[in-house]
């Protein structure tokens, strides 16, 4: 068996990194869509919007887990992009990290889906619907509440995004507080939980570009139909973009007041006294010849 499993060696450092992004954004949104399913098709009977909350946040907890040592696990184009944007990620990598992100999202829809084919039949009596008493497309994607305006969902996700990468940047500061080593993954689903607690009853706290555009195009294909765009006066595109300018705030409020303002490391501060020395030396030695010749 590890003769085969060496076969299946990648040397390729790029496509280990899609293959853990892959993974991590599938077992993120098994374990997400899939207590969505079961609370909805079970009609609250086991479990409720607690549950979903918990789904999503272990859900986030174990796709770190699963691929932080190899990806770095951002599993959120949202954050791919704002790492790119502060110089901490190389941007050619930026679009093999998203489509894996993405294509994650769409094989685990479509997981859950087979997983809970029989329920979402008994429930909505047939039909694939995306509005309604009995509307299933809500299991995989965001959908706005009826009162939410689009200006508010815009709202509610840039917020909402900000905040989760706050959280983020502040969790991996080695210069503040960082998380404690093994338990970042745990602490980040914690930001998730209490996003989902806080910020979810507007839209459902989609935080996340390819965990709402990769399930709705797998509703779009798998029978569902065109309504699951055209839904909330065409919301679709609120959890694709503003989740996008919500990870970029969150990352210029994080950095403006207070990464920039941490005090230099002691090190740093050596190497620098270390080097006016030096130059000080060299600047005494370089006059010497000129008071000899003074003197002479």
């Amino acid at each position: 068996m590890d003769r085969v499993l060496k076969r299946c060696q990648i040397s390729s450092r790029l496509v280990r990194e899609c293959f853990a992004e892959f993974l991590g954004v599938y077992i993120l949104i098994l374990f997400g869509c899939g207590s969505v399913a079961q609370v909805t098709t079970s009609e609250n009977s086991k479990g409720e919007y607690l549950s979903i909350n918990l789904g999503f946040a272990l859900g986030t907890t174990f796709g770190i887990y699963i691929s932080k040592g190899v990806s770095g696990a951002h599993l959120n184009p949202a954050v791919s992009l704002s790492l790119c944007f502060l110089g901490r990620f190389p941007w050619i990598r930026l679009p093999f990290y998203i489509f894996s992100q993405v294509f994650g999202a769409f094989l685990a829809a479509a997981t859950v889906a087979l997983q809970y084919y029989d329920a979402i039949i008994h429930y909505s009596g047939g039909h694939f619907t995306v509005s309604g008493p009995t509307a299933t497309a809500g299991i995989f994607s965001t959908y706005p509440a009826d009162y939410l305006s689009v200006w508010g969902g815009v709202v509610d996700q840039v917020i909402g995004t900000a905040a989760l990468m706050v959280c983020v940047l502040a969790l991996g500061d080695s210069r503040n507080v960082p998380a404690p080593p093994g338990l970042e993954p745990v602490l980040v689903g914690a930001v998730v939980m209490v996003i989902g607690v806080s910020m979810g009853s507007n839209s459902g706290y989609a935080i996340n570009p390819a965990r709402d555009i990769g399930p709705r195009v797998f509703t779009f294909i798998a029978g569902w139909g065109d309504e699951v765009f055209r839904a909330g006066a065409g919301w679709w595109w609120i959890p694709l973009v503003a989740t996008c300018v919500g990870g970029l705030v969150g990352s210029l409020i994080y950095e403006l007041l207070i990464a920039v303002h941490h005090p230099e490391p002691e090190v740093t501060k050596t190497v620098d006294n270390l080097q006016d020395l030096e130059l000080e030396v060299s600047q005494k030695e370089s006059e010497k010849p000129n008071q000899i010749k003074v003197m002479q």
